[in-house]
């Protein structure tokens, strides 16, 4: 029986949460899709893409504004011709560049899905108002992106598909290698990397480097976590220099607490050492790396950013919501931190970047202290730790498969 044709639209396929759920959907889907995967640019592929069909229509980014919606024609263009050869019968994007690309390529022929992959996606009015005409579906990674898309673009050809994640494999690679260790020299009198009374305590993060992710936060709560727990470290993994928040460290004198990893081929064999997960960012779409770190029994703390933390972490949660409960707390002058029941959630903030380490924010206050309770916890901070973990097994390859081929046949 022949196939019917898929088409999978990515700018590229280097390291980033958009570009593993697209290769990994191209892999689940083979058995029911002929599935083609079209990317812009080849460069720098973190992926194994054996065995995949692949396209590179070879048109990478240009800089400049006028540049950039002329390279937008010619990919639309060239994705039009491709797609009138190929005949796809659903053309899936991710990411913004991709979903442009998808919409202004569309023959009339093939249904077009467009996937909004973050918060900032919904928030370009001007992008939005031209994509949901084109859109035959919108596919949102979380409920709180899918609401808002209703409510502000009065668009209800809505779907959510959570991204997706194989826990096993996760486990796998986490347990294949075992890299030097980050401050090793100081557990050797110990003589174990497991954690022990006494020894180092690992809290880790990952992402790239921007402002959007709120690492000053996060090293500025370190820094009063370190205070009052000496043996904490903080691992933060990710894509670019960090030299900003490499010299905040320093002025806050941490620098030998903190080890900036940069991006790493094997960030699960750093991660397995972590005991809490800390996510600062001011806008997420559904955050990979929190699951993955879920997955491997680290117990989460994370701001409550639009979107996917709220979901997450407090059953039947969204960030509308949470923020209610934190206006409650602090008119009841209560500290305003939600322990729910996969991780914990503190407020949103700011978003302004604030590098002064003398400027330390009643909110990044509050961060560190939730923090602290929970290592000096034993019994909450394994609680959390175990019900992380089986959280992270409700978003499966199966249920997420189940879903795709329920949407394909509407």
């Amino acid at each position: 029986m022949r196939k019917r044709k898929l088409m999978l639209i990515s700018p590229m396929l280097h390291q980033g949460g958009f570009e593993r759920v697209c290769v990994t959907t191209a892999r689940l889907l083979q058995p029911y899709f002929d599935v083609t995967i079209v990317i812009f640019d080849s460069a720098n592929i973190a992926y194994d893409v054996e065995g995949l069909s692949i396209i590179d229509i070879q048109m990478g980014v240009r800089k400049g504004k006028l540049q950039k919606i002329l390279n937008i024609i010619r990919r639309s263009r060239k994705v039009r011709k491709l797609k009138k050869e190929m005949q796809p019968e659903i053309a899936y994007s991710f990411g913004p560049t991709a979903n442009m690309v998808n919409a202004f390529s569309k023959t009339g022929k093939e249904k077009v899905w467009l996937g909004l992959r973050n918060y900032t996606d919904v928030e370009e009015e001007t992008k939005m108002r031209l994509l949901v005409k084109k859109a035959d579906l919108i596919v949102c990674c979380s409920r709180d992106i899918e609401k808002s898309v209703k409510i502000k673009y009065k668009f209800n050809n809505t779907a959510v598909l959570y991204n997706l994640y194989d826990a096993d494999t996760i486990r796998k690679e986490a347990a294949a290698s075992d890299p030097p260790l980050p401050f090793s020299e100081e557990l050797k009198e110990v003589g174990s990397l497991q954690q022990e009374p006494g020894q180092l305590r690992y809290l880790v993060s990952m992402g790239r480097d921007d402002p959007m992710k709120g690492f000053w936060h996060m090293i500025k709560a370190f820094k009063l976590v370190h205070d009052q727990i000496p043996e904490a470290r903080l691992i933060l993994m990710g894509a670019g220099t960090f030299q900003k928040y490499k010299t905040l460290a320093e002025q806050l004198k941490i620098t030998d607490a903190i080890y900036f990893a940069g991006m790493r081929r094997d960030p699960y064999a750093l991660l397995k050492y972590g005991e809490v997960y800390l996510l600062t960012s001011a806008n997420e779409g559904f955050p990979n790396a929190l699951v993955e770190a879920m997955t491997l029994s680290l117990a989460p703390v994370s701001t409550n950013c639009l979107t996917g933390p709220a979901e997450i972490l407090v059953r039947n949660g969204d960030t509308a919501s949470l923020n209610d409960q934190f206006t409650e707390k602090q008119k009841e002058k209560e500290t305003p931190v939600i322990y729910g029941d996969y991780g914990i959630v503190v407020p949103e903030m700011q978003k302004e970047e604030n590098l002064d380490p003398a400027d330390i924010t009643e909110e990044e206050r509050n961060l560190a202290d939730t923090v602290i309770r929970l290592l000096q916890d034993e019994k909450l901070l394994q609680s959390y730790r175990q019900t992380a973990a089986r959280r992270a097994g409700d978003f499966t390859y199966e249920k997420y498969l189940e879903q795709f081929l329920k949407l394909a046949e509407e």
